[in-house]
């Protein structure tokens, strides 16, 4: 049986299907499923039984001997979070508890880490972890993670297998619950449809033109075929980046969604807003050569053809994966 925390979220959910994709429907689904706008995302799925994240440690405890498997996806996940004491909570101790039921059972363990934690990418941008305590994230959230990163790497008792992946800026379908912290790609189509423009945050660095800031945008899709491949191939236990290993501007993003939405590229350049300002990364790219390395040969979709996709198949008619 495999547990699946964050399974009424945007990555988790999508993991879900997935498996589901392979026949595989022995899934335990954690999260806080008290925000009923998440439904949509597991009510279709296929799975054994729901445990709510509050709950969940205990039952854990209890029943780890059924589990084969474990995916820790859930997390509090916004940027803009500035409470420290819940993020250590959600983040850090929680993500500590399952680690150690999960070394104590001897159950494989994959973890959600983020590049969030590479904050202006002073050290680069590969998971050389020699170099995780040196890394200066920008926020709180970035902070939560790179300090469990830490304590996995330090820990001499650990899981079996276990790895860490650190996403990148992830965007698809089930993303639609996330508001604020939704991807680009989502905010933009919803502006093209009410308001026929996109605005994009003006650039605040002297090196970067506006909409010239540069993300590693991933789609959904490629994220849960590396971390399906987690489960069917043993790989050296680790912290792995999981990008597109190609990082593309703001602008590249708003002209492929005008044109999967076959509509004349029009933008407005906004201030971008003063509690993210001095937190703004402005380049990220993945390194993605470790994960090569390890055997995963499966090409990553362009941004183009990610966009497309997720524009003309989910967002177009308020689809789900």
């Amino acid at each position: 049986m495999i547990v699946i925390t964050g399974a009424a979220g945007f990555i988790g959910s999508c993991l879900v299907s997935r498996f589901n994709n392979e026949g595989i429907t022995d899934i335990i689904l954690v999260d806080d499923f008290s925000p009923t706008i998440k439904e949509a995302n597991y009510k279709s799925k296929k799975y054994s039984q729901i445990i709510e994240r509050s709950e969940f440690l205990n039952w854990f405890k209890v029943n780890a001997a059924k589990i084969n498997f474990v995916y820790h996806i859930g997390a509090r996940t916004d940027t803009t979070e500035f409470n420290m004491d819940l993020l250590n909570e959600l983040n850090l101790n929680y993500s500590k508890s399952i680690w150690e039921i999960c070394t104590d059972n001897n159950i494989p363990l994959v973890y959600a880490s983020s590049a969030a934690t590479y904050g202006l990418g002073e050290q680069g941008y590969d998971e050389d972890e020699t170099k995780i305590n040196l890394l200066k994230p920008l926020n709180p959230y970035g902070i939560s993670k790179n300090e469990f990163d830490k304590w996995a790497l330090q820990q001499k008792q650990a899981p079996s297998i276990w790895l860490g992946f650190k996403f990148f800026n992830v965007y698809g379908p089930n993303e639609f619950h996330k508001e604020r912290m939704a991807s680009v790609i989502f905010h933009a189509f919803n502006q093209i449809q009410k308001h026929g423009f996109v605005k994009l945050f003006k650039s605040h660095h002297p090196k970067y033109k506006d909409g010239e800031q540069l993300r590693d945008f991933v789609y959904v899709k490629d994220v849960v075929e590396v971390l399906f491949f987690a489960y069917k191939s043993k790989i050296k236990n680790g912290i792995y980046n999981l990008g597109s290993g190609k990082a593309r501007t703001f602008l590249d993003l708003a002209k492929a969604t005008f044109k999967a939405l076959n509509k004349e590229t029009k933008i407005e350049f906004i201030d971008t807003p003063i509690d993210i300002r001095d937190k703004y990364q402005y380049f990220t790219e993945a390194n993605m050569q470790k994960l090569k390395s390890a055997g995963y040969n499966k090409a990553f979709v362009s941004l183009e053809d990610g966009v497309e996709d997720y524009v003309k198949n989910y967002l177009v008619g308020n689809k789900y994966y």
